[in-house]
C-alpha cells in the first residue's frame, strides 16, 4: 500500500476529522478565554488591588543600559496565562462530564 493511499484512508476517516475540529474549535476558545481574562476578568481586580495593571507586573533583575533592555520577571503575565488555564480546564472538565452523564443515560 502506498503511502499517499494509506494517508487518504486515514485523512478521510471520521476521527481524523473530528479531531481536525476539536483542535480547531479549541484554538478559537483559547483566543476567547484569553480575551476573557485579560480584557475582563484582570482589569476589575487590578482595580479593587490598587489600578495596577497585572500586564505591568514584573520585577527588574537588571535594569537597560543603553544597548540592552531590562531583564524582567513578567509576573503578571504568568498570572493571566494561570488564569486562562484554570478556566480553559475548567471548561473541558465540563464538558467532559456532560458528555459522561449522557452516556450513562443511554
Amino acid at each position: 500500500m502506498s503511502i499517499i493511499k494509506e494517508f487518504k484512508e486515514f485523512a478521510v476517516k471520521g476521527n481524523a476529522v473530528d479531531m481536525a475540529v476539536g483542535i480547531i474549535v479549541g484554538a478559537a476558545f483559547g483566543k476567547i478565554v484569553t480575551s476573557l481574562v485579560a480584557d475582563v476578568i484582570m482589569p476589575p481586580i487590578g482595580l479593587l488591588l490598587g489600578g495596577v495593571d497585572f500586564k505591568d507586573l514584573k520585577l527588574v533583575l537588571k535594569a537597560a543600559t543603553f544597548d540592552k533592555p531590562a531583564v524582567t520577571l513578567n509576573y503578571g503575565m504568568f498570572i493571566n496565562s494561570v488564569l486562562d488555564f484554570v478556566i480553559v480546564a475548567f471548561s473541558i472538565f465540563l464538558v467532559v462530564k456532560a458528555i459522561n452523564s449522557l452516556k450513562k443515560k443511554q
